[in-house]
């Protein structure tokens, strides 16, 4: 939820199968319930939300992956050029299970379980 629904437009360009939260839940549910439907739905979490990064050291689970930005600035006209091609290069670890942590600068992963 703490991301446009823009996004989904925007991987669907790319080739990459999106839903935003909106159209599946309510806007305030709670963190586990969107990590519970996404382990089901074999869907990653995109978010901009430590939470989600926390969420996976404590239950020390091998899914589902998250996608975690640290920028600022977080609109698709931005961020896009920096995301996809670091989502398309560690698309087989995500489909596995990891935690992807993207800045201007670097990104880092690392394989769940943590």
């Amino acid at each position: 939820m703490n991301l446009s629904p823009d996004w989904v437009r925007e991987f669907k360009l790319h080739r990459i199968e999106a839903t935003h939260w909106s159209s599946v839940g309510l806007h305030d549910a709670p963190d586990n319930e969107i990590m519970d439907w996404a382990r089901k739905n074999q869907y990653s979490v995109f978010t901009h939300d430590l939470d989600f990064g926390t969420a996976l050291a404590l239950t020390k689970v091998d899914k589902p992956s998250v996608v975690q930005v640290r920028t600022q600035n977080v609109t698709v006209t931005y961020l896009s050029p920096i995301l996809i091609p670091v989502i398309n290069k560690y698309t087989d670890l995500l489909d596995k299970g990891a935690i992807l942590v993207i800045d201007e600068e670097k990104q880092r992963i690392r394989i769940l379980p943590l």
